[in-house]
């Protein structure tokens, strides 16, 4: 069959299965080289539908598609989601009961779709089972896990070229959301993708707002996002003990549920969480890094930082697990340069041939979190993109902070810091700089410095925003007793070399907050879609799956606007494929008919 013809049968599938009139972004040209047999590398925004691009070939294939990936969950989470789409696909892993069914079915040709962890993939037994059936395809869902460039190496993912190389004639398909120019060259390598199998979607997500700004009372900030916040979140912290208070604390406050997740819970508190998770509509998750990656649930309303991320690349991928339904969502980082600190601290730790790249991704980071301008452009920057200059869905577009020219100040504190012997925190610096009347200041002599008292008191005010913007480019460093010593390019800011522009600080951390929430307001309340909500909620229960696998909120959002009348006209809704429309169809009409 020609090209046009293989996109026609694709085009058809793409409507009677998934119940779509037509591709998204890339997704057309990716489905397209699949089925021509050209192996490719896919870069697509997270809610861009990656999964599509194999799971519409898997069913226009001969034999099976074979998805490699990384965790149980989110195997089980698209196993679901293909299922109900009437996709016949089943997973090959430690959790699953029914082995033997599995094999015996891919040995007779009966499977789409076969889902299997890397570990699996590379043991010998397993290319045994491949050679007694078809593959139509191998699929490596994040695929930047085979990259040490990438930031979530797997050692497994290096098996899965020798793998194929076996299978010489099956193509090869390989997917990620978060990958920069130096990790892409290294996946094609890697995977013995060629350099014409890349394609690069644009990583721009619209509809998240990203809001950034200094951590004050954590605690207190994410109790008050939790009230002004609908539907469900991620708020990511950064160790297990800080998952387990914040959870703590925010499930008493009472606004909703409120769980942890980490490595240090049992398997099966672990399993619990995460189920109820997926299930609900509105529960807040508090987790550390290692939540997320195994979750596809796309009507989550918002992702939290407690903290700041790895990278630039791991925030891109975290935040971006909010709103991939479409619908308006919120990324928000608290951040602090105690953050800074730490993880220049853990610099050291890291091996001598990646501290370079690691070190630049933390100055990007910081970039990012002491940005006066667009958020988003920065972001998208990073990725190569070349963005308009504003974007008008982040906190600094929506409402634009000032910047300060504190060169002069960051100056006298640099300078302070150095004259007390590179040994003292912001609280004694500071008193010196002020000429405070203190006791450990006179004992050390430090009243008698050329920097006593040569800060006013509207300087003092910007003190301690200077000194984070300082740590957060790497000016100011801490020891172990959290004493500051100059770093970077501070010699460079003494000697009037380099300049340090900041953000000036909100007057108010509520009235900034709130101002961004008023802008992202949900959209008005319709009674016939909190109907249509409910029997839903039903109907999930009744099929023991989480709602989104019924319809997405998109989509019942349509029902409610275009009322249809029929099977028919339902079935012209977008996301209502033949399955679903034959299993759901009625009850759904029902509520309609009852508005």
């Amino acid at each position: 069959m020609d090209d046009a013809g293989t996109l026609d049968r694709a085009e058809q599938a793409l409507r009677t299965t998934f119940g779509f009139p037509h591709f998204r972004g890339v997704q057309g040209q990716v489905v397209e080289r699949v089925l021509a047999g050209r192996s490719t590398l896919a870069v697509m925004p997270t809610g861009a539908g990656k999964s599509l691009t194999y799971q519409l070939p898997a069913t226009l294939l001969p034999g099976t598609c074979i998805v490699i990936s990384p965790l149980i969950a989110l195997m089980h989470d698209q196993l679901r989601s293909a299922r109900m789409n009437g996709i016949r696909a089943a997973a090959l892993t430690s959790a699953d009961a029914d082995r033997a069914a599995t094999v015996a079915a891919f040995r007779a040709g009966e499977l789409d779709l076969l889902y299997v962890a890397p570990e699996r993939a590379s043991q010998p037994h397993f290319r045994d089972l491949l050679n007694s059936a078809p593959v139509a395809l191998f699929a490596v869902d994040e695929a930047h896990c085979v990259s040490e460039w990438g930031h979530d190496f797997r050692p497994d993912y290096r098996q899965m070229r020798p793998l194929m190389d076996g299978f010489p004639d099956v193509p090869r398909l390989a997917l990620t959301a978060t990958a920069d120019g130096h990790t892409r060259a290294d996946i094609l390598q890697q995977l013995g993708i060629p350099d014409e199998g890349l394609i690069v979607s644009g990583f721009d997500r619209p509809n998240i707002r990203y809001l950034i700004r200094p951590r004050q009372n954590g605690g207190s900030q994410l109790k008050q996002l939790l009230t002004e916040q609908d539907g469900a979140g991620i708020i990511y912290a950064p160790s297990r003990k800080k998952v387990d208070d914040l959870a703590a604390a925010l499930d008493r406050a009472g606004s909703r549920r409120v769980l942890p997740y980490h490595a240090g819970l049992s398997p099966e508190q672990r399993a619990e969480h995460q189920a109820a998770f997926v299930a609900s509509e509105d529960m807040v998750m508090v987790a550390t890094v290692a939540f997320g990656m195994g979750i596809d649930k796309p009507d989550v309303r918002f992702v939290a930082h407690a903290g700041i991320p790895k990278s630039i690349e791991a925030y891109y991928q975290e935040t971006g697990r909010a709103g991939r339904d479409g619908d308006p969502a919120q990324a928000i980082m608290l951040w602090s340069a105690g953050d800074f600190v730490q993880a220049r601290q853990r610099l050291s730790e890291v091996e001598p041939e990646r501290l370079a790249g690691e070190r630049t991704r933390l100055d990007a980071l910081a970039a990012l979190v002491e940005a006066p301008g667009c958020r988003r452009a920065l972001l998208l920057r990073h990725f190569g993109e070349d963005p308009p200059a504003s974007c008008g869905n982040c906190d600094n577009c929506l409402s634009p902070p000032g910047v300060v020219d504190a060169t002069d100040l960051a100056r006298k504190l640099l300078s302070a810091v150095y004259r007390t012997g590179q040994s003292y925190g912001l609280g004694h610096v500071g008193k010196v700089l002020t000429g405070a009347d203190d006791d450990r200041v006179r004992q050390r002599g430090h009243d008698q410095l050329s920097v006593f008292g040569i800060v006013d008191a509207e300087e003092a005010r910007m003190l301690q925003p200077v000194a984070r913007a300082l740590q957060a480019r790497g000016s100011l460093v801490a020891n172990e007793h959290g004493g500051l010593l100059l770093a970077g390019d501070a010699r460079a800011i003494l000697k009037g070399e380099a300049e340090v522009a900041i953000v000036r600080p909100a007057a108010t951390e509520r009235k900034r907050t709130r101002r961004g929430q008023d802008a992202a307001a949900d959209y008005p309340h319709d009674p016939l879609f909190d109907a249509l909500r409910e029997k839903r909620r039903e109907l999930a229960k009744a099929a023991q799956v989480p709602p989104y696998v019924i319809f997405h909120d998109s989509v019942l959002r349509e029902m409610a606007a275009a009322r249809p009348g029929s099977r028919a006209e339902m079935g012209a809704i977008a996301g209502v494929g033949e399955r679903k429309l034959d299993l759901y169809a009625d009850a759904f009409l029902q509520v309609i008919a009852g508005g």
